[in-house]
């Protein structure tokens, strides 16, 4: 458990600056160029470790569909909703719904993988939602507004990453952790390439500036390519619902530095829903005692 609980928490730290890279890139490119990138530069870092380690992979026994799967739900489509998101939202307000994961991920193995719930589960759920309801401070007459917008992208987010643990944990057991998380950024990148090429072919020309190096590195390098073997690891040898967990952490670093680096504005709304998600994800997570099976003699 101590391998676990440190990969937890590194992975943490990693994710922590992502919003804030995200934050920064939108202001010279679009969420889908920001996709691509990130997919590129995890790819390029996890393909440096494979040649290091000479690692040696036969790509017909691959589980391509699977894998080409997993690239959707885990890297493309929840990245793009996160990018698109932070065009309405905060970086710090991203992140932190960002922390609803773990309810998502329960509701999704209830629903769709068989998944049982404990009666604690349920009320964690049910104090989670009470905590996005506080978080969103939604008003009647803001019911269109942007920020809205964010907040149901940002969600949309989340829900893919819990249907995206479920799927590893079932299909890709087969598979390294290095594997798992080369390939699918591996596919991640050819697809967001065609998406970025299809809207604007001359977009390379100029993609990567000296302004969006440090970020795409931070964003893709680390944020990708590190932390998506911290991620599969955590998924493999721990559970879905545990790897779920690092978004319990990474909303501390990610409001500190959005504070800090993009001077932006903390809401008391935004500290009491945190704090209420945190409430709901730890009731959710706590296992009931097991009864002991040792009989006593007189």
């Amino acid at each position: 458990m101590r391998k676990l609980f440190t990969a937890l928490i590194g992975l943490s730290l990693i994710w922590g600056t992502s919003f804030l890279f995200i934050k920064v890139l939108l202001t010279s490119m679009g969420p889908i160029s920001i996709v691509f990138g990130r997919c590129l530069f995890g790819t390029i870092m996890l393909f440096a470790i494979i040649i290091v380690q000479k690692k040696k992979i036969i790509l017909k026994k691959l589980p391509w569909f699977k894998l080409s799967l997993i690239a959707m739900t885990n890297n493309v489509l929840p990245w793009l909703l996160i990018c698109s998101s932070e065009t309405k939202l905060t970086s710090s307000m991203a992140s932190i719904i960002n922390a609803t994961t773990p309810i998502w991920t329960l509701i999704i193995g209830f629903i769709f993988f068989s998944s049982s719930l404990r009666k604690s589960q349920w009320i964690g759920i049910f104090v989670g939602f009470i905590g996005i309801f506080i978080l969103s401070d939604v008003k009647l007459g803001d019911l269109y507004s942007g920020n809205l917008t964010g907040i149901l992208l940002m969600t949309g987010a989340t829900l893919c990453y819990g249907l995206a643990s479920h799927l590893t944990k079932k299909h890709l057991t087969e598979l390294s952790v290095l594997e798992t998380s080369f390939f699918t950024l591996l596919i991640s990148t050819i697809i967001s390439f065609i998406i970025v090429w299809s809207m604007n072919p001359r977009f390379i020309s100029s993609f990567i500036t000296t302004e969006t190096v440090g970020p795409f590195i931070g964003l893709g390098a680390l944020g990708s390519g590190i932390a998506y073997l911290l991620f599969y690891y955590l998924v493999k040898k721990g559970s879905p619902e545990f790897a779920s967990l690092v978004t319990y952490l990474v909303p501390i670093s990610a409001v500190f530095w959005g504070a800090m680096l993009l001077k932006e504005n903390i809401h008391l709304s935004m500290i009491i829903g945190l704090a209420v998600i945190f409430i709901g994800v730890y009731i959710a997570s706590i296992k009931p005692k097991e009864k002991s099976n040792v009989t006593h003699a007189a």
